[in-house]
């Protein structure tokens, strides 16, 4: 093959590679920003001290304030109705949505939990403020991502990630019972949000 042919060739993959990579979902944050983590008991940090929490270790790793507004054992739907306040109260540039997980073990309405995370996502758009989502798995003995955050991450156009939680639960090393991760799962999960922020444009 000659120079010519070569150029072109590589010309036509560049070409290629641009068009296919999608764009970031999320803006720069501005300095000193505020991090709302949202939540139940896996944005708490149980299993573990609060100090290694997935917000505590994810605000060693970033340097960015991150405040843990977490309650076990809270349905979807009590989130929902808390939600409005804490924004208020924090006034946070991003919220980093992990909810749900009580709702699917207590075998709650799918239909009920994705209008609840997507008047949370709503709530929060209004704020100001943008969204990233957390996947919950579903219980089982195979845990895997569980489509209904995917589907709904599409819909609203909001970076999630959705296999961290799944991937930590599915070792027994990483977690401290059947539902919740230990110190070093916590810290596995804010490593992902911690990439996921830098590759979609936040940081």
């Amino acid at each position: 093959m000659n120079i010519k042919k070569i150029l072109t060739l590589l010309s036509f993959l560049f070409i290629l590679f641009s068009c296919s990579s999608e764009p970031q979902l999320l803006s720069p944050l501005p300095n000193q920003p505020v991090i709302l983590a949202f939540g139940d008991s896996l944005t708490y940090g149980k299993g573990a001290n609060k100090q290694n929490s997935y917000p505590a270790q994810l605000q060693r790793l970033s340097g960015i304030t991150i405040i843990n507004k977490g309650i076990s054992g809270e349905l979807s739907e009590q989130g929902l109705q808390r939600l409005p306040q804490v924004l208020a109260e924090t006034k946070p540039n991003l919220v980093i949505v992990c909810h749900g997980g009580n709702d699917i073990l207590r075998k709650k309405s799918k239909q009920q939990l994705s209008t609840n995370l997507e008047k949370m996502i709503t709530l929060i758009k209004a704020s100001g403020a943008q969204v990233v989502l957390v996947g919950v798995p579903k219980p089982g003995l195979f845990l895997n991502a569980n489509k209904l955050y995917k589907a709904l991450a599409e819909k609203m156009n909001v970076p999630i990630e959705n296999e961290i939680i799944a991937s930590v639960l599915a070792k027994n090393k990483l977690k401290s019972d059947h539902v919740h991760p230990n110190q070093k799962g916590y810290q596995k999960i804010a490593g992902a949000l911690f990439e996921l922020l830098k590759n979609e444009g936040a940081i």
